[in-house]
């Protein structure tokens, strides 16, 4: 597991359902994840933890699988190699809503704000689905799910518009 956040301990930890050998690797000397998420981590010993490495490359066997990853010391900045039979990234998340910047409403962590439980942001007609409007679940299902909401909502907007439109004609 490569990452020092929330996400990749709680990911370390699952993985020891599957795994009696998980390696955690970090890029710093301490985790940015919660003390009670880092505790159960130290406490289990079935993950191990790489401090101030990086993961330089990843690299296929000849196989073509994974084989090892080639890893730099944060610090030094010296080159090490790490057998691993897979690898897993979560080093962080960040929303790509760079282009509604000035243009909708964004949280402080990027998100774009939506009116709670619905799609619907605070522009009549727009509506905000998936990772860029949540920041608990971010799944591929969740993701399916609000877009099959905004898709919906995106519906019943523009029906109701053409109904205004059709009453707004004058009757010959």
């Amino acid at each position: 597991m490569i990452g020092g956040g929330n996400t990749a301990v709680e990911e370390a930890l699952y993985l020891t359902n599957h795994s009696d050998d998980v390696t955690l690797i970090h890029r710093r000397d301490e985790l940015r994840s919660e003390k009670i998420l880092q505790d159960r981590l130290f406490a289990n010993d079935k993950i191990s933890t790489l401090w101030n490495k990086a993961v330089s490359r990843f690299v296929a066997g000849d196989d073509g699988k994974l084989a090892h990853l080639e890893l730099v010391d944060t610090v030094t900045g010296e080159t090490s190699t790490l057998a691993v039979d897979g690898a897993f990234v979560a080093i962080g998340h960040a929303p790509s809503t760079e282009l509604f910047k000035d243009k909708l409403a964004i949280d402080a962590g990027g998100y774009l704000v939506v009116e709670p439980g619905t799609p619907k942001t605070a522009i009549p007609g727009v509506f905000a689905c998936g990772d860029v409007m949540d920041h608990t679940y971010r799944q591929a299902v969740t993701a399916a799910g609000t877009g099959c909401m905004a898709a919906l909502d995106a519906e019943r907007f523009l029906a109701a518009k053409d109904h205004a439109a059709k009453e707004a004609v004058p009757a010959e």
